[in-house]
């Protein structure tokens, strides 16, 4: 390996991937992480971060591709945020996830592990998801320096994804291979016409223009949702490309509409309006439908999503006569999923209307063992609801990528369920919150699932039993 600068590495070998996905190299002692890269690939790095411990830098050049390398198939490649571990054959991806969940348990937890099951692959690897998010720009991201100079200003609109790293880029898609059909045909529609018709895309910098995000939502029923987000009313503009879309595609369920005004992106304290169909769409999973809402939460790979549950299910091993607290439950899929097998669930969330969604799924699911609370978990989950609503046999965390908050891990150990079954898409801040927990409850089960195929992420399920 020679050596141009302090800032550039010549013919680094890439050693192994890390926990958040970047491939890994060493240099002089230090840390290389280097995006992009798989392990047995040879490359030129420039450095562009430099810290203490570690640097991070970029490929100048391939000089000799790893032998496991694969083509991607996505055009999109190294330039969109997603996807980012193409090149490395799905086997290989889903062990190093597995070396993930290890990693995290044990080196942040400092945790004692049983043997862990092998992880749960998806069968499929392509149109797995049921929910894309897209971004409206005004100046989207050029990718040479050609068209820098040459793109027409007209023509520099996009709609697709952030830039990863760059909050004010956005990357105008041709073809993505998330979701499944129709989803590329109603966003290029939607592109087309707005850009026809003069529609301001939204700049993220001035905070101006009208077409601001989309969200298109499908499910394994066949189902379509389509929600766009302007940043402000204007019922002429608005009309005129909720009936193009409406005329278009005849397939679509649910056509629905959010103003956002704000600074920022998320619209889970706005109120949405069905413009045309159905105020929902429905999910199935075995005998149960769940409806799907514009804010609702539903985990985006349907098929993983079961498997997911089906662990979750087996290891509660439920007799029939437990009560059993699914906190951070969403549109209560877990907790109807055992429903049938408990005495009693008990779903606690953050969001309303989530909530007001579990409620319609249990009686369109004619569940009466269910019950749902809306509220902040730490300050819900007391002693006094507990003694309220009984005692609960298993816990069930399935809470955001941050984990819980420690005051809910308190209750949850002064309450001394017989089980706690940890679902999380964050094995880091899992392992943190199962620590909390470790001088009372030991790990007996691990099982990993892979929700996200080309990503390092994934969801992992640790079942911990009290110590007698």
């Amino acid at each position: 390996m020679g050596r141009r600068d302090k800032e550039y590495f010549e013919s680094v070998e890439i050693e192994t991937i890390a926990a958040e996905g970047k491939a890994i190299s060493h240099i002089n002692g230090k840390v290389l992480f280097v995006p992009n890269a798989i392990p047995g690939d040879i490359v030129d790095v420039q450095v562009n971060i430099k810290r203490k411990g570690y640097m991070e830098g970029y490929v100048v050049n391939m000089i000799k591709p790893s032998p496991i390398r694969i083509e991607p198939f996505c055009s999109h490649y190294g330039v969109c945020g997603g996807c980012k571990w193409q090149p490395l054959p799905y086997p290989m991806q889903l062990e190093f996830k597995q070396r993930q969940v290890v990693d995290q348990l044990t080196r942040i937890g400092k945790l004692n592990l049983p043997e862990i099951s092998s992880i749960i692959g998806s069968e499929k690897t392509r149109f797995y998801r049921n929910k894309l998010e897209f971004t409206f720009s005004n100046k989207r991201w050029l990718e040479t320096k050609d068209e820098i100079n040459t793109v027409a200003e007209n023509e520099r609109s996009g709609l697709g994804f952030h830039i990863s790293g760059l909050f004010d880029k956005v990357l105008d898609v041709k073809w993505c291979y998330l979701q499944p059909d129709p989803s590329n045909e109603i966003r290029l529609f939607i592109r087309e016409f707005s850009l026809k018709h003069n529609y301001p895309y939204f700049d993220l910098r001035e905070q101006t223009g009208l077409l601001r995000n989309m969200v298109v939502r499908t499910s394994s029923t066949g189902e379509v949702m389509l929600i766009l987000v302007f940043a402000f009313d204007d019922l002429e503009l608005r009309e005129l490309i909720l009936n193009a879309v409406r005329e278009k595609f005849a397939n679509i369920t649910s056509i629905n509409y959010i103003i956002n005004g704000k600074k920022n992106d998320n619209t889970s304290d706005l109120p949405y309006t069905t413009f045309s169909g159905k105020d929902s769409i429905y999910e199935t999973m075995e005998n149960l439908k769940f409806k799907i809402g514009p804010k609702s939460f539903y985990q985006t790979n349907s098929d993983q999503a079961y498997k997911l549950y089906s662990v979750v299910r087996d290891y509660a091993d439920l007799k029939g006569d437990e009560i059993v607290y699914d906190l951070y439950t969403g549109t209560g899929t877990i907790a109807q999923f055992l429903s049938s097998r408990a005495r009693k669930v008990i779903g606690i969330e953050y969001v309303p209307e989530a909530i007001d969604d579990a409620r319609s799924n249990t009686m369109e699911n004619n569940i009466t063992n269910c019950m749902f609370f809306a509220g902040d978990m730490k300050d819900m989950l007391k002693a006094d609801f507990i003694q309220q609503n009984g005692h609960p046999d298993i816990v069930i965390l399935d809470p955001p990528r941050a984990g819980i908050h420690p005051d809910v891990a308190k209750v949850i150990v002064e309450a001394r369920p017989r089980k706690i079954i940890y679902v999380s898409c964050n094995p880091a801040s899992q392992a943190r919150d199962i620590a909390l927990m470790s001088d009372f409850y030991k790990i007996t089960k691990v099982q990993p699932v892979d929700m996200f195929p080309h990503t390092h992420h994934l969801e992992n399920v640790v079942l911990m039993e009290l110590i007698s």
